[in-house]
């Protein structure tokens, strides 16, 4: 069985705050580091990860008909059901059968030993969020928003799931956070500035990272070129770069609380 040293979840309040585009360029970073890590895409309804990754149409291998063989792309081991379905195909699927399927994704997919395993969990806080919290052993989650206040108010309740769950936060990553004006070089905050600041102190986490809106993320992920491998532009993969550091130095300072499934059922309850 391998050993993976540390689970991470990126999770987010709502969708489109780019999560998995964090999820893809934060596990390149920490892979150009040295690192054996993985990628699990487990967005039952819109995996995203085969694309981004240049991987679509590429099918897992299993040797025992019981456990698949994860997708190698840019040196990351990749697993999604976006992998096993077809392209097109919608998966309508109820609660149990979704958490059944997350579950074989994550614990029937013969990983390596790895350092990090990168988990891309799906937007909210629903039968997804509580399947991982609770059978992934997650070092820690990684909160994703942007800065308008209707996503920091939804980030704001992953935060509290999550705490409920006793899964520590690793910090908070604000995204598509400001745009770089290509003829004049200045910062315009879109979406308005100085609120993640008071967030995170009113929340008591780290910010770990502001990352900008950059015109070539759209292009880079439908072309399945990441933009920290694929970007001229220094900044994302020294923004990047900073990010992976701040992650694993938040890492050793979390103490990681123990709870058991009865204890989260019954905190479901009350």
């Amino acid at each position: 069985m391998a050993t993976i040293k540390n689970v991470i979840a990126v999770a987010s309040g709502k969708g489109g705050v780019g999560k998995s585009t964090v999820s893809v360029n934060l596990a390149l970073s920490l892979k150009q580091q040295g690192y054996a890590v993985g990628l699990l895409d487990a967005d039952i309804y819109g995996p995203s990860i085969p694309l981004m990754m240049n991987a679509v149409g590429q099918k897992p291998t299993t040797p025992d008909n019981k456990t698949f063989t994860p997708i190698i792309s840019y040196g990351l081991e990749l697993m999604s059901i976006g992998f096993i379905v077809l392209k097109d195909e919608a998966t309508i699927w109820r609660g149990p059968m979704m958490s059944q399927a997350i579950s074989q994704l994550l614990f029937q997919t013969n990983w390596s030993d790895l350092d990090y395993l990168i988990i891309d969990f799906p937007p909210g806080t629903g039968d997804a969020q509580l399947t991982l919290s609770q059978k992934a052993d997650l070092t820690g989650a990684i909160l994703v928003t942007t800065p308008q206040d209707m996503a920091l108010i939804d980030v704001k309740k992953s935060m509290e799931a999550f705490r409920k769950l006793k899964v520590p936060i690793i910090g908070l990553i604000e995204n598509m956070s400001y745009f770089i004006c290509d003829d004049c070089g200045s910062e315009h905050h879109l979406f308005g500035e100085n609120k993640i600041e008071s967030f995170v102190r009113d929340n008591a986490i780290n910010l770990l990272g502001k990352i900008p809106l950059h015109p070539s993320f759209v292009e880079a992920g439908d072309n399945g070129e990441p933009l920290f491998l694929s970007s001229k532009d220094e900044l994302i993969k020294k923004l990047y770069g900073q990010l992976s550091l701040r992650v694993k130095e938040s890492i050793a300072t979390l103490e990681t609380p123990k709870t058991k499934i009865e204890d989260i059922q019954v905190q479901l309850e009350s």
